[in-house]
């Protein structure tokens, strides 16, 4: 009998064995709407034709295999997988070949492996859910004969190191050869191919992590086969295709000697090996073996001279190195350039002998020219953040020098400054010696219950930048913890920031704590939800000493700057303290705003025909849990509040992509802006390094006056839901309207409710500020607070169509994002409902903690910061709205109906009292 060599056997039209022999498979990646917008954009088009020819030209590129993905919020990725490759079957080009149908979602896979003929691959299970998943699916995918790709995650996360990559491996090759009896040839493991080249440390062993690990899988899992997305390993060289084409090529040289089979690989982004160039090649191997310290920095040099047209070597224009040391790094500083920061600090440690000098020198001058054009509006916040990056590092290079050199220093300054101040203790000496020449010291905190920092990192990042030095203790920080290390710190500014609304409260405590404990330094107020009266109102009369309320981050500099000004400080606080006192005055004793009884505001709410009016009724009720693709939800982006997060005001143009604005240098800035926001999303998305989770669901309810009653399914009462009424007098005619009155009272109806949560951005973020990267740790948080902000759009467009009042397809990307549709989705704590004591309600309601990891501080904050959540209406009457000047008379109503004291709903709702409290 003759024997049946083993391997991987596929088939589409004609068959496929791939063994040894065979060398590397090839799988063609331009027919995903993940990883190709031409792609993306004929699919959403419905222009099948020209999509099939994508992947006709794959083919004909040399691909064995087609890999097929239809992810895509906008996408019916069930029913366009079915509809594609059934038009796929009638083209023998390409039907000849194998397919891998991709997915994230099981029900994709398995509508794909239906209307597959012949042998394909699915992309892919893994054990990220637990072994009963993996096995129950593993299972259905033995009973359509095809075989499997094994993603290297399982419930802990994403495998990074080799250690993680073999004990993942080993423990699903156990599971579905040993318990599911699936066949070993017919395993394909993807070990992760990540990025390396970052500046990361850690990162620094990943190709090789990844190569060890598929000669172990080679070598212990019999029959198993590798696969990887390769394109993955060069992201950080985003742009310059010439040394992209090279690592791809020298890592699959090494990959596929220690046993690679396959990847997905645009085979145009391959260099043939024998022909990089020799100094190329041999940089990059540096950084994929990992065989020096300074990899990186020698390929990151080299790399400059391969970016053009056709990666031809050019001569780059370095006439600025042949400048004075001084100049070097004025113009590093300037241009944000770190290629050559280390070798150009460590020339002028030399020239000055103290590594102090050389920052109280060379590196503040810099940085000063670079504050004074970011004062003048010459430089815009992303450019002054880069050049803080460059900052960072050069002060790296330094601290082992300074820390070794600072006793002796030190010993000599104390005594200096204790002989000028004989009455000064030994630690006051060491506070005073320790300061330098230092612009100030500026201690910095979200306060307790908030998680919000984007504004204050930046705040930080631009004080740094002028001199400052400054102590970011972070988010969640305690009123002692803030002031004890004030003191530890001898610090000359204490700056708070918070987002929430209970975070104002808790300022005013920090406040009240500094006056007891005898403080007199100023004290900073910051966020989104601060204001200037707030700060004079609520604030400033609790401290006797100079309370200040900063804007944005640009503010910072110059009041921080008058406020430790030795001629100019008491003038400054003067003017400050008088403004203050108009403030309070014009609150207090100024013209009031015309209002309405609680009583008379609610007879002048909406009158609408129910009688006329049939609620929509949602396909289920009850929740259903989502965990999107991150690159589901990219086109869901709304850009321009993450430019406004960048101090760069305007209206982002989706189509033209560029910021509307009159300042052109602002708009030229914001275009570079995008185009580095791009390139890191694009490395969020495949390096897989957030994940998205949400809870959605539909409930009925009706309303009960000004609350929404939600009941169970048995008509019992389950929970309510608390509105405000406006109560401002009104002389446009239009009614006083509170979020109630969009569910009906005595008929049928349901509201909705969702929350959804990005993990992963903190975690990477301090791993970028510990490599020194303030740049790319607020442009990694900027971006997933898009992303939650993106992932709460897509939810809310997909609960629309599932309610029955919106159709697939009906509205454009721009209508979504400008909310141009029926219904709404307020979240507690904003204007239409700011009371945030609202969220517990909703979470208790979809057990959204448990769903989606997102969960709530004792102010009421969501963490992770970037996470959403709302209620929603479907009323076609329903919209967005403001309160203010809310009356006593409906505080004392709203305080009984939630069954708190009056005391704590004024605390809650204390900005929006029209009333002093």
């Amino acid at each position: 009998m003759n024997h049946i060599k083993p391997a991987l056997r596929l088939s589409g039209t004609e068959a496929y064995n791939h063994d040894e022999a065979k060398g590397f498979l090839m799988i063609g990646e331009r027919t995903n709407v993940a990883g190709s917008p031409q792609f993306a954009k004929l699919v959403r088009a419905n222009d099948l034709e020209a999509a099939i020819e994508v992947a006709r030209q794959q083919v004909a590129n040399g691909a064995n295999v087609i890999d097929i993905c239809f992810d895509d919020g906008l996408i019916d990725g069930k029913a366009m997988m079915a509809k594609y490759l059934d038009l796929l079957q009638g083209e023998p080009d390409v039907a000849r070949v194998p397919i891998m149908v991709d997915s994230s979602k099981w029900e994709i896979l398995e509508e794909g492996l239906k209307h597959l003929q012949g042998k394909g691959i699915v992309n892919s299970i893994s054990l990220k859910e637990g072994e009963e998943i993996f096995k129950t699916n593993a299972k259905h995918i033995m009973k359509y004969g095809a075989a499997v790709v094994v993603m290297a995650f399982d419930e802990k996360g994403q495998a990074a190191t080799y250690d993680e990559k073999i004990r993942i491996c080993e423990r699903a090759y156990r599971i579905l050869v040993d318990e599911v009896g699936f066949n070993p040839n017919d395993i394909i493991f993807d070990p992760n191919i990540l990025t390396v080249a970052t500046g990361i440390e850690e990162h620094n062993n990943y190709a090789l992590d990844f190569i060890n690990a598929t000669r172990w899988i080679k070598g212990n899992l019999p029959g198993a086969k590798i696969s990887g997305g390769v394109s993955n390993i060069s992201f950080s060289f985003r742009g310059n295709n010439k040394v992209r084409e090279a690592m791809h090529s020298a890592f699959l040289y090494h990959a596929t000697q220690a046993g690679m089979d396959m990847g997905i690989v645009n085979a145009g982004m391959l260099e043939v090996y024998d022909e990089i160039p020799k100094d190329l090649l041999e940089c990059v191997e540096d950084v994929l073996l990992n065989r020096r310290d300074d990899s990186t920095e020698r390929l990151l040099d080299l790399a400059e001279s391969y970016k053009s047209v056709g990666g031809k070597k050019i001569e780059e224009d370095l006439s600025w190195r042949e400048e004075s040391v001084e100049k070097r790094l004025e113009y590093a500083l300037l241009k944000g350039i770190d290629r050559f920061i280390d070798e150009d600090t460590e020339a002028a440690r030399l020239k000055y002998g103290r590594p102090l000098k050389v920052i109280e020198g060379p590196l503040m001058d810099g940085m000063g020219v670079v504050g004074d054009l970011f004062g003048a509006g010459k430089m815009f916040l992303p450019q002054v953040v880069k050049s803080a990056r460059v900052m960072k590092k050069a002060v790296a290079w330094l601290f082992p020098y300074m820390e070794a050199e600072k006793a002796e220093n030190l010993a000599g300054d104390i005594e200096a400054i204790q002989a000028k101040n004989p009455g000064m203790s030994f630690d006051e000496a060491l506070k005073v010696a320790e300061r330098g020449n230092s612009a100030g010291r500026f201690l910095i905190a979200t306060v307790k219950g908030d998680v919000h920092d984007i504004g204050k990192n930046i705040v930080g990042v631009v004080l740094s930048c002028n001199g400052f030095e400054v102590t970011d203790m972070g988010v969640m920080v305690s009123c002692d913890k803030i002031l004890d290390k004030a003191i530890e710190l001898g610090a000359d500014v204490i700056g708070l920031s918070g987002l929430i609304t209970p975070s104002l409260d808790e300022m005013v405590h920090v406040a009240k704590e500094m006056e007891r404990r005898g403080f007199t330094v100023p004290l900073l107020i910051g966020g989104a939800t601060t204001s200037a009266a707030h700060t004079a109102i609520k604030i400033a009369e609790y401290y006797s000493g100079p309370v200040v309320h900063v804007l944005d981050a640009s503010r910072s500099v110059p009041v921080t700057t008058s406020l430790l000004s030795k001629d100019g400080r008491d003038e400054f606080v003067r003017e400050l303290r008088e403004k203050q006192r108009i403030a309070r005055e014009n609150f207090l004793g100024g013209p009031k705003k015309e209002t309405l009884t609680l009583e008379q505001a609610r007879a002048a709410g909406p009158k609408y025909d129910w009688d006329s009016y049939t609620p929509p009724v949602p396909s289920f009720t009850g929740t259903k849990t989502v965990e999107p693709e991150i690159g589901e939800l990219v086109e869901y982006i709304d850009w321009t509040p993450f430019f406004h997060a960048w101090e760069l005001r305007g209206v982002w143009d989706r189509e033209k992509k560029e910021l509307k604005t009159k300042n052109e240098a602002g708009a030229a800035e914001a275009k570079k802006l995008y185009a580095e926001a791009c390139e890191y999303l694009e490395k969020l998305v495949t390096e897989k390094r957030l994940q998205a989770r949400g809870i959605y669901g539909f409930f009925p309810a009706n309303a009960d006056g000004d609350d929404i009653i939600v009941w169970n399914e048995d008509g019992t009462e389950r929970m309510r839901f608390h509105t405000l009424r406006q109560q401002m007098k009104k002389t446009s005619g239009k009614p006083n309207v509170a979020l109630s009155d969009w569910v009906a009272a005595e008929k049928k109806d349901f509201i909705g409710g969702f929350v959804v949560g990005i993990h992963g951005a903190d975690e990477y973020a301090k791993e970028l500020d510990a490599a020194n990267d303030p740049y790319g740790s607020i442009m990694v948080k900027a971006i997933a607070d898009r992303l939650a902000e993106a992932c709460a759009e897509m939810l809310h467009h997909r609960a629309r169509i599932e309610w029955g009042y919106e159709a697939e397809g009906e509205l454009t990307k721009d209508a979504l994002i400008h909310e141009n549709y029926q219904g709404i989705r307020p979240a507690p704590g904003y204007p239409a409902q700011p009371d945030h004591t609202e969220k517990p309600i909703l979470f208790d309601l979809l057990g959204a903690t448990d769903a989606t990891g997102v969960y709530l501080t004792e102010s009421c904050a969501m963490h992770p910061g970037a996470a959403v959540s709302g209620i929603y209406f479907s009323h076609p009457e329903s919209h967005y709205f403001a309160l203010s000047e809310l009356q006593k008379d409906q505080i004392e109503d709203y305080a009984k109906r939630k069954g708190m004291t009056l005391a704590e709903a004024e605390k809650w709702l204390g900005p929006w009292l029209g009333y002093s409290a």
